[in-house]
C-alpha cells in the first residue's frame, strides 16, 4: 500500500522538485528573454528617435509653410491696400476734375449771359 500512495514527506519533496523545474525553466526563458527583450527595447529606441525627428521635421515644415503664407497674405493685403489707394486717389482726381468743369462750364454759361444782356442793353431802342 506504501507504494502506491505516497507519503506526506514524498508528496513535499515532489512538489519541491516540480517548483524548482518550474524556477530553473522560468529562468532559462528569462535570459534568452532578457536578449530578445534588450534588442526589442533597443529596436523600441530608434523607433522613438526616428519618430522624434520625424515630429521635429514636420513641426519645422508646417512652421515654414505657415510663415510662408503670413508672407504671401501680408503681399496680398499690401496689394489690396495699395489698390485701394490707387482708386481713391483716382476718384478724387476725378472729382476735383469735374468740379472744375462745373466751374468753367458755370463760368462760360455767365459769360454767355452777360455777353447777351450786355448786347440787349447795347441795342438801339
Amino acid at each position: 500500500m506504501s507504494r502506491k500512495e505516497p507519503g506526506f514527506a514524498e508528496r513535499l519533496q515532489t512538489a519541491a522538485k516540480a517548483r524548482q523545474a518550474q524556477l530553473e525553466k522560468i529562468r532559462a526563458t528569462g535570459l534568452a528573454n532578457d536578449a530578445l527583450s534588450t534588442e526589442r527595447q533597443a529596436a523600441r529606441v530608434e523607433t522613438a528617435n526616428a519618430r522624434q525627428i520625424r515630429t521635429t521635421e514636420r513641426k519645422s515644415a508646417n512652421r515654414a509653410a505657415a510663415e510662408l503664407r503670413d508672407a504671401e497674405r501680408a503681399a496680398e493685403k499690401a496689394k489690396q491696400a495699395r489698390a485701394v489707394t490707387e482708386e481713391k486717389a483716382r476718384k478724387d482726381a476725378e472729382r476735383v476734375a469735374q468740379v472744375e468743369a462745373d466751374a468753367a462750364l458755370k463760368r462760360d454759361q455767365k459769360a454767355a449771359r452777360d455777353s447777351k444782356y450786355a448786347a440787349r442793353k447795347a441795342r438801339p431802342k
